[in-house]
């Protein structure tokens, strides 16, 4: 017993955070709620800080759950990732009367992603999955009187239901020819034999589905913009980074004596990925659509790190997503802060924003700068240490498509600095004002692109882990 408190206190202290939310909202009438937001970010603040002092390592209940010192870092990486959006969020839930509800969905998406981590069998994956997608699809809905955010959850729905079913047909076939579905007896008996190779495409799929990579991507776009920007931000950076972790954890661990398969693979999804996510940011006006895009160009970097297939490149993996979520979710709070109390969503509505709020569009214009790679940015380093890794398999091709595919990003990622700084405008967004919540997200937003980019421990710490 003693063993199962150990192992899974993350998980426990998460689901009993879910149980207080619960118990305040059926107990309590009337919550206000500055009090509700204040005592969910303490206990989400406890539950990160909670996280850095588990680094037990064993499994529980026959091996199909197991955890590590590298996967407790994973989950500390998205238990910082939802404390940031919670804090963003604050200006949205204070005018919300569900933000209890909110909580409850997020945390419980937050808490199947965290069983998706320590799965060592396909089935407690897949159990894990669908906790970390259902929750989801009722919090793209969650702007209740918008009829794109119902259309975000439809759209977010269809599409996860249809790539949950092509993964569970490539699970169920794969225990046709392994009998087994723990890691263990599928990492022994993997083979390129024809169908084999068919149930583990179909499982890739469905990680690119869940991913964002073209040409799974077709639903992001729509369902980031349509969602709430909270929803947006999670999806983007939360749900991504977990599905991310356990691919490549699976790939790397469960796969790998058919390296040489799903190699081709996985350069052909970031080539994709990259190219297409970069010409549709292009064109975009709407910046929850133009985030979209990019994430999905970002996606093409992580899968180059991703096609290195060695500690360099899962660290190199590890390190980027921590980076994009500092970038990422400050990019999303600035138009948090915006969309909530201006109602502005289009690059054309920033043009002259540096003469009103000088501070927001700095705090916008250093995350730009880290999702376009512009040193010294940590985004710099990130993108490097993924391309250094994708070089060591010596395919130069994929290495040139990627460095042409970051000089073409930084058109449209400069766009929208240039729209803020030089762009004229006779009426710009008018001052917003910022409580103490949104201003710390900000600083750890930051941050952390200055330090995770300007000090090497934080890369260093991670390969130590892998290895």
């Amino acid at each position: 017993m003693n063993e199962f408190f150990i192992l899974m206190q993350q998980e426990l202290l998460l689901t009993a955070i879910i149980f207080i939310l619960l118990f305040v909202k059926l107990a309590a009438k009337e919550v206000e709620a500055k009090t509700l937001l204040l005592l969910t970010n303490i206990l989400l603040g406890i539950n990160l800080v909670a996280g850095f002092f588990s680094t037990a390592s064993g499994s529980l209940f026959g091996d199909m759950f197991h955890t590590s010192e590298l996967l407790h870092l994973e989950k500390n990486i998205l238990n910082l990732g939802t404390l940031i959006i919670s804090l963003q969020s604050y200006n949205w839930l204070m005018k919300h009367k569900h933000a209890a509800e909110f909580y409850i969905l997020m945390l419980s998406t937050l808490l199947g992603m965290f069983f998706m981590l320590s799965s060592s069998n396909l089935l407690m994956f897949y159990v894990g999955l669908e906790l970390a997608s259902i929750p989801l699809a009722a919090m793209a809905n969650f702007d209740l009187d918008k009829k794109r955010s119902a259309e975000a959850a439809m759209k977010y729905i269809i599409s996860s239901a249809f790539a949950s079913g092509l993964l569970l047909f490539g699970i169920s076939m794969m225990y046709g020819v392994a009998g087994s579905l723990n890691f263990a007896d599928l990492k022994a008996i993997a083979s390129a034999t024809p169908l084999f190779l068919f149930s583990f495409v179909l499982i890739i799929a469905g990680f690119g589905f869940k991913i964002s990579a073209v040409p799974f991507h077709l639903w992001t776009a729509d369902v980031y913009e349509g969602s709430p920007i909270a929803v947006t931000s999670y999806l983007s950076v939360i749900s991504k980074g977990s599905m991310i972790f356990v691919m490549t954890s699976v790939l790397f661990t469960v796969f790998d004596k058919l390296f040489f398969q799903w190699y081709n693979i996985m350069a052909v999804l970031a080539v994709l990925s990259m190219i297409v996510g970069n010409l549709f940011a292009i064109r975009q006006q709407n910046i929850k659509r133009f985030l979209a895009f990019s994430s999905i160009s970002q996606v093409g970097f992580i899968l180059i790190g991703v096609s290195g297939g060695d500690n360099t490149g899962f660290s190199s993996v590890i390190y980027f997503v921590l980076i994009y979520i500092f970038s990422n979710l400050a990019a999303f709070g600035v138009l948090s802060l915006v969309s909530t109390e201006k109602g502005k969503e289009t690059i054309d509505d920033f043009k002259g924003f540096y003469k009103t709020n000088p501070l927001l569009t700095w705090v916008l214009a250093i995350a730009l700068f880290s999702l376009a790679g512009i040193p010294p940015t940590a985004g710099f380093f990130g993108k490097f240490f993924l391309i250094l890794a994708g070089a060591g398999r010596n395919n130069y091709l994929l290495i040139t498509i990627a460095a042409l595919n970051m000089v073409v990003s930084l058109y449209y990622y400069l766009r929208i600095i240039k729209a803020m700084f030089m762009d004229a405008n006779e009426a710009p967004i008018e001052k917003v004002e910022m409580g103490w919540s949104p201003k710390l997200a900000m600083a750890i937003c930051v941050g952390g692109i200055v330090v995770t980019g300007l000090v090497s421990g934080a890369y260093e710490y991670i390969y130590s882990l892998v290895k």
